[in-house]
């Protein structure tokens, strides 16, 4: 291998990749990684596996630059899904995930990527592209998945160490899906809540951009939660007050739960919730229960757990992650059902955790127009796709063209709804 070649490889197990070297790409420090190489160009030499891809590529003077920490992209939580089973090949997710290394042997970027047998627990839907290519002939499965298993949260799915030519690195990663699909004789490829640099590197690969919508509060710097209510319409205002007051009648108590106050006692019973609720919701639920105790052990102080008690036992419970800027709402359940303690449990105490952290915004998760009442504004959520098969992709096109304008206008119209006071609420729809 010439100085100025990189190697890009496939890794089915996260944990043979050091926490380090993957947290690195995942949440880059101010270190720098100087690379030896004098070119942008980038070239690839493919061979029998994709251990052999090599890409060619240079000019080292890019300076790093400080990231938000995202927790659904750490090592921590991505090995806790594969060590847990829960994100497997038995589940209809086989690791794939991408390394990029430089002629050293150092990690310069990682992709987190899983091929899929199904389209279960992706939250952007394609089971109709699935049904209409297979009616046509077509295999639809496998296909590969660019994403954080169960989790319909933005954030990097392109990952760059610090000090690397993060244009050039997320080419090479982008790249790097295209032959892996080709290779594995897949029929798409689907990159999923991704950041805006990302979009454009998978577009530039030729991939085809795809939007939804999603719900999230943004804190205008808020002292408390009463000024986040003084921004508010009167009509709503009230209703948030209402719906707070009643959530902890007969009896409930609230308790945020972080760090070492979450025990093996409170995640018994979160998941007895999760279990319950998601039976009922989809079936069968993704996450096992040696999930919850991976992260508890891995990234206790990363997480939130609302939980809510009546008569000295457990009775609902939400779970968030806590990123530097960002509260991510996950999943609620409940084994009791009282008048607004789902808005209490995941709503109202999310943002008054978000205040008193000093977190910028609260990404409330897939879905739900009820979330506009209680103050989450819609936002624009990307994907991408790869499609192999010329005459499908030409129909999915087509198809994403008409979607992306739906989308657009749908968002105008809910910004129009939100509960903000008339004054605020043309700002508050152009929050990021």
């Amino acid at each position: 291998m010439s100085d100025d070649t990189f190697s890009l490889r496939v890794e089915s197990d996260i944990t043979a990749l050091p926490a380090a070297a993957w947290d690195a790409c995942a949440a880059p420090s101010t270190s720098t990684i100087r690379l030896e190489s004098t070119s942008n160009a980038l070239k690839y030499r493919v061979d029998e596996t994709l251990d052999d891809v090599q890409v060619v590529s240079e000019d080292d003077s890019v300076q790093p630059e400080s990231r938000s920490f995202n927790p659904f992209v750490s090592h921590a939580f991505l090995s806790a899904l594969e060590e847990s089973g829960s994100a497997s090949a038995s589940t209809g997710w086989l690791p794939q995930h991408l390394v990029l290394e430089d002629p050293s042997g150092a990690v310069i970027g990682v992709c987190p990527a899983y091929l899929k047998s199904h389209s279960q627990g992706e939250y952007v839907f394609d089971h109709g592209w699935a049904e209409a290519f297979e009616r046509a002939g077509g295999r639809y499965y496998p296909k590969l998945q660019v994403s954080v298993p169960f989790t319909p949260a933005t954030g990097p799915r392109l990952l760059v160490a610090p000090g690397a030519d993060e244009e050039t690195v997320r080419a090479a990663l982008a790249g790097g899906l295209v032959t892996l699909a080709r290779m594995r004789k897949v029929s798409s490829v689907h990159a999923t809540f991704l950041t805006e640099p990302d979009a454009q590197a998978l577009a530039d690969e030729g991939f085809l951009p795809r939007t939804d919508q999603q719900f999230h509060w943004h804190n205008r710097g808020y002292g408390d939660f009463e000024e986040f209510l003084g921004d508010l319409a009167s009509r709503k205002r009230k209703q948030i007050r209402r719906e707070r007051r009643e959530a902890v009648e007969n009896g409930i108590t609230i308790h945020p739960l972080t760090g070492t106050d979450i025990t093996e006692e409170a995640w018994d019973a979160f998941f007895d919730f999760y279990m319950e609720t998601g039976s009922r919701k989809w079936g069968r639920p993704y996450l096992n229960r040696q999930f919850y105790s991976l992260i508890g052990e891995r990234m206790a102080d990363r997480v939130l757990l609302v939980m809510a008690k009546r008569a000295g036992r457990w009775i609902a419970g939400a779970i968030n992650f806590i990123g530097s800027d960002t509260l991510y709402g996950r999943h609620w359940g409940a084994v009791e059902h009282h008048p607004f303690l789902h808005f209490e449990v995941c709503y109202h105490q999310a943002i008054d955790f978000a205040i008193t952290r000093g977190l910028a915004t609260v990404e409330a998760g897939a879905q739900g127009e009820h979330k506009l009442a209680r103050g989450y504004m819609p936002v624009t959520t990307r994907s991408a796709h790869y499609i192999a098969d010329p005459q499908f992709r030409a129909a999915v096109a087509n198809y994403l063209e008409r979607e992306r304008r739906y989308v657009a206008e749908a968002g105008e119209e809910l910004s129009e709804l939100g509960p903000f006071r008339h004054t605020l609420r043309a700002e508050a729809a152009d929050e990021p």
